[in-house]
């Protein structure tokens, strides 16, 4: 029979970004087919975040959706991947029972066996009754019979599971997930994300990763650079390295252990570390450290015209790394470090491991090591800000308001703190400032830090930056979706551009919120023949949107994906202004 449509729809960071993209190279290498609209699918899948309460608030909202699209359509199978369901676990199921698959985000290499379980085994599941009514219903109206679910099939890590580095290496499998990984030219823009770290050891009282998604795992360097090499050979040119603490990948090539032929990705083991010692001081001709790492992608890869990297945890970020980075033309000078918090005692209750002079003096470091805009190099910072932890006081507030101005980040993401089950915190702390006093304070540092923004910004006007371009700016592709739709008849397909739906969707920074989706149509024409140019959307190296007008008699799919000069002569908070310079 021929596999059902797939909708897939993406909540929370870079990396359910990432997961979202293998699964959906694995589904469809078995034959699967992607449609951007939900109500055209049978199977509907949700990858999910527990970071973010927003995040788990829209999923329950759609979830709800699907009970009352279910109750019409008993053969549509809804499954739940990532954080939120290895978090809920089984109460998922319980709470919603219009769910079929639940998947961990370590387990996410099972869900082609379970979907096709969910998918085959429903029909032995419905009541006589229920078999009897679709057999009576109309030809037009009846549901592919093949097609009815299963209930319940769950593939789940376990939260409390950190396995030893022998055992995490022999049961892990969802390193064949990312070794399998198809990449054709026509499903990116010229982007992609290349894990190199799985889980994290950090344990900070407020976040629910290290039980979501297990202990700290490095994958073997040979295997990412391959993986960097058939991106490069698909067209992609800016690869972004991921990790929850991405600059703590170490991989010890004696410890690895190989299963099938295949050597296995490898548990994150702690060294010691003396402050002022900022390299690994057991690193050795045995041993490939994050640094190693970056120095091989860039002279192995060079077709790969960008590499990043997300995201930075400032406490043992080596001058190795900032070395590296400094005599590598091709990596980009831009650092995400979250800092949370500028109140030392704050960071002491979220378990940072940090103090904030250690932590400006990382800033400091890295700006003496690599900041340099008389060459055209200069670096940018981005940084992540919890406000209204339990017992903050103004004091504590104050303090991380003037962390805001000494590390001038170019953005910030800020955040009011939110209890989140399964986390340290929920148990260990009351929720003690009022809702009211979080959002002023959130209001506060979000006004600040659009000051700063805009004073970084504004240091760019009258330059010319090389930037790569993303696709369609969310205004123009408004204007012409609505445009379009106004113009073409019925039953004309969705415009897409560079493959992409024209919706206006940005690439995820670290820990924002968004959803996303994936679907299978192929790029057609944008409409281009109305009065005025279109806006495209694009980044510097140090990770600054800049909008330009598609120059005329240029397709914007001629652009999207490359790396062009761009003149920019008017800034915002957030963003820079200009034309391109061809």
């Amino acid at each position: 029979m021929p596999e059902p449509a797939v909708y897939l729809e993406t909540f929370g960071c870079q990396m359910n970004e990432l997961d979202s993209e293998l699964v959906t190279s694995q589904l469809r290498a078995l034959g699967y087919r992607f449609t951007p609209e939900a109500e055209q699918a049978s199977i509907v899948l949700y990858n999910t975040c527990s970071v973010r309460e927003h995040a788990e608030q829209k999923v329950w909202s759609r979830l709800g959706e699907m009970a009352l699209r279910k109750a019409r359509q008993p053969e549509l199978v809804v499954g739940v991947l990532g954080c939120m369901a290895e978090r809920e676990g089984d109460a998922l199921l319980k709470r919603m029972p219009v769910v079929d698959v639940l998947v961990g985000p370590g387990e996410l290499d099972k869900l082609p066996g379970l979907l096709d379980n969910a998918l085959r085994t429903r029909l032995s599941l419905l009541s006589d009754e229920t078999v009897q009514r679709l057999a009576a219903t109309p030809e037009t109206h009846k549901p592919d019979v093949n097609l009815l679910r299963s209930a319940g099939q769950v593939a789940l890590a376990g939260n409390t599971s950190r396995r030893s580095a022998t055992l995490a290496a022999a049961q892990d499998t969802l390193e064949m997930l990312d070794l399998a990984r198809a990449v054709e030219p026509d499903h990116h823009s010229g982007s992609a994300y290349v894990r190199i770290t799985r889980g994290c050891n950090k344990f900070c009282t407020y976040c629910v990763v290290p039980f979501t998604r297990g202990a700290e795992v490095h994958r073997p360097p040979q295997h990412i650079v391959d993986e960097c090499k058939r991106l490069a050979d698909a067209g992609v040119v800016e690869i972004t390295l991921l990790g929850q603490t991405v600059n703590h990948y170490r991989f010890e090539h004696g410890a690895a252990v190989t299963v099938g032929g295949v050597v296995q990705p490898q548990k994150g083991r702690v060294y010691k570390h003396t402050r002022g010692e900022y390299a690994d001081p057991y690193a050795g001709e045995n041993v490939t450290t994050f640094a190693d790492l970056l120095a091989m992608i860039h002279e192995q890869v060079p077709a790969i015209r960008r590499l990043r990297f997300v995201t930075s945890f400032p406490r043992s970020f080596g001058d190795d790394v900032l070395t590296v980075i400094r005599q590598s033309p091709r990596i980009c000078r831009y650092l995400h470090v979250p800092a949370q918090s500028g109140s030392d005692r704050m960071l002491g209750l979220m378990n940072r491991g940090y103090t904030v002079s250690e932590y400006l003096e990382f800033i400091d470091r890295a700006r003496s090591f690599l900041h340099q805009p008389e060459i055209g190099r200069p670096l940018t910072l981005a940084g992540d800000i919890i406000v209204g932890f339990p017992t903050e006081t103004e004091e504590d507030f104050a303090a991380t308001a003037d962390l805001l101005r000494k590390a001038r980040y170019k953005n910030c993401f800020i955040f009011k703190y939110s209890p989140r089950p399964g986390t340290i915190a929920i148990d260990r702390f009351t929720d003690d400032v009022p809702d009211e006093v979080k959002r002023r304070r959130n209001n506060q540092l979000l006004a600040l830090q659009n000051e700063i923004s805009a004073s970084v910004s504004a240091e760019f006007v009258g330059q010319t930056l090389d930037v790569f371009v993303q696709g369609v700016s969310k205004r123009a592709a408004k204007r012409k979706v609505a445009q379009a739709t106004a113009a073409r008849p019925a039953g004309a397909v969705a415009l897409t551009l560079g493959g992409k739906s024209l919706d206006g969707s940005e690439p995820a920074s670290a820990c924002s919120v968004h959803g996303s989706h994936v679907h299978d149509e192929q790029p057609v024409a944008a409409a281009t023949a109305d009065a005025g140019p279109i806006q495209l959307s694009a980044r510097t190296d140090g990770d600054i949107i800049v909008f330009f007008d598609c120059p005329p008699g240029r397709s914007p799919d001629d652009l999207v994906g490359e790396i062009i000069p761009v003149k920019i002569d008017r800034h915002e908070p957030l963003a820079l202004h200009g034309r391109p310079v061809l």
